[in-house]
């Protein structure tokens, strides 16, 4: 195989804990499916018959994944506080071809092969993914009245053709102002920059750039370190192509940080065709020739998403925005599965909307209204009960006269006769008072809090 596949899912969505205090982001449910199972999907759609899969036990024990491909598990302990890059140089030792990285929580329809191709027809050292980053439209429940936090932008600068990835910074890593190295605008005198794009964490990378991380253990996370690192070096020159050094201490510390350059992992290809490829009638550059051969050896690019659908699943908001365009994804991806599911029973006075889906072995009564709304497996929902825009997840019970509205309620919460629900999170196992009424709360259990 061209490329070897490595999703993570060993993180604990720090960003969204009210949910993943009780349980692990992975199996979060969307749309009825753990999270995992999408940037799976994706690989499979594009071909690959085999995944490698960084978790933590605990969650490869509860996964029931619907898949062909050979998921191959490696597991990190509990007590292991790994970033990306720490997992990847963990497993260095499966990596034998070139390698495409995805994140758990990654949910899109983007074609593959343009991020793929990239990366092939411009010898690449990194092409990724990205998207115009998307603001939640749905009430986000207990934040309302709350400020937001206030996100720190990307810079990322690109060169006409909006695919070469010429510049990358975090806004706070900057000072006041915005400083371009003279010898990128040398060798791009256009440059775009632009902000509001969306990192999609997933990128094609050389194998030669896993063998660096191996010996480079200062750098732990791959989307703040290891990215912006691969960006700049793509304009400076090889430590060992700078000005020598006069003692011998200083000739050693500069065999050390050569030994820890990039530029010392990247192999050279002698072939024949390489002295002259302009006189072949056939070549895999397209039209990038010139820059292939002549220009630094570590090049970066970037595919960004101008239409279709591209989620990172990393905060409440955006995993309600993403349960609530999953039947569209499904649609687009050729799933034509019923949105109702076949042992799922629903009496002939309950309604349904056509934009709900319901799992399987869960029982609707009469006279209850479900609109916009995601009902989990084996769920109780009684008489008279109306919800609208909620994800109901497994194993739920819902009594009598109910109403729930924007509310997200979790594993085995039992919500008792009556109760009025409107812009809440009900973490697992909650259970609620007969009429209780709350508005824009989050109530989860102590148990929950203290694992936070």
């Amino acid at each position: 195989m061209e490329f070897q596949a490595v999703v993570m899912a060993a993180g604990g969505g720090s960003r969204m804990t009210d949910l993943t205090s009780s349980i692990p982001k992975p199996l979060l449910p969307v749309g009825n499916r753990p999270l995992l199972w999408y940037p799976l999907n994706l690989l499979e759609r594009a071909g690959f018959e085999e995944v490698i899969v960084i978790t933590r036990k605990e969650i490869q024990k509860m996964l029931n994944l619907d898949t062909k491909m050979k998921l191959d598990f490696v597991c990190i302990s509990d007590n292991m506080d790994m970033g990306t890059a720490d997992s990847l140089r963990h497993i260095h030792q499966k990596i034998k071809t070139d390698v495409l990285v995805l994140s758990c929580d990654l949910i899109t329809d983007v074609d593959l092969y343009k991020v793929v191709d990239l990366f092939r027809t411009h010898d690449a050292t990194l092409s990724m993914l990205m998207k115009k980053t998307h603001e939640p439209s749905e009430v986000v429940p207990g934040q309302k009245g709350k400020k937001k936090p206030v996100e720190q932008r990307d810079f990322i600068g690109v060169d006409d053709t909006g695919k070469r990835l010429l510049f990358m910074a975090n806004e706070a890593d900057l000072d006041e102002e915005l400083v371009i190295k003279r010898s990128i605008l040398q060798k791009h005198p256009r440059m775009h920059i632009r902000t509001g794009l969306m990192d999609a964490h997933l990128y094609c990378l050389k194998k030669y750039v896993v063998d660096f991380l191996v010996e480079n253990r200062t750098i732990t996370s791959l989307r703040s370190e290891l990215i912006p690192h691969l960006v700049r070096k793509q304009f400076s020159s090889p430590t060992s192509l700078q000005q020598g050094l006069d003692n011998k201490e200083e000739d050693q510390k500069k065999k050390e940080q050569a030994s820890l350059d990039i530029y010392s992992f990247i192999k050279e290809d002698n072939s024949l065709l390489k002295p002259a490829p302009d006189n072949s009638c056939w070549n895999d550059h397209r039209g990038d020739m010139n820059e292939t051969l002549h220009e630094g050896k570590v090049r970066c690019y970037v595919h960004i998403m101008k239409e279709g659908l591209c989620y990172r699943v990393n905060t409440l908001g955006l995993y309600i925005e993403a349960n609530r365009q999953v039947p569209k994804l499904l649609l687009n991806l050729g799933l034509e599965e019923p949105l109702v599911h076949a042992s799922a029973q629903i009496t002939d006075r309950g309604m349904v909307g056509s934009d709900s889906i319901i799992g399987s072995s869960t029982q609707v009564g009469e006279k209850t209204s479900i609109k916009h709304s995601i009902i989990g497996s084996m769920c109780t929902i009684k008489d008279k009960v109306k919800i609208t825009n909620c994800i109901i997840m497994n194993s739920v019970t819902i009594e009598e006269g109910c109403c729930l509205q924007g509310s997200v309620i979790c594993h085995n919460a039992v919500i008792e006769k009556g109760a009025d629900i409107k812009d809440c999170l009900i973490g697992s196992d909650q259970k609620l008072e007969t009429k209780a009424k709350h508005v824009n709360e989050v109530i989860v259990g102590t148990e929950q809090l203290m694992e936070i």
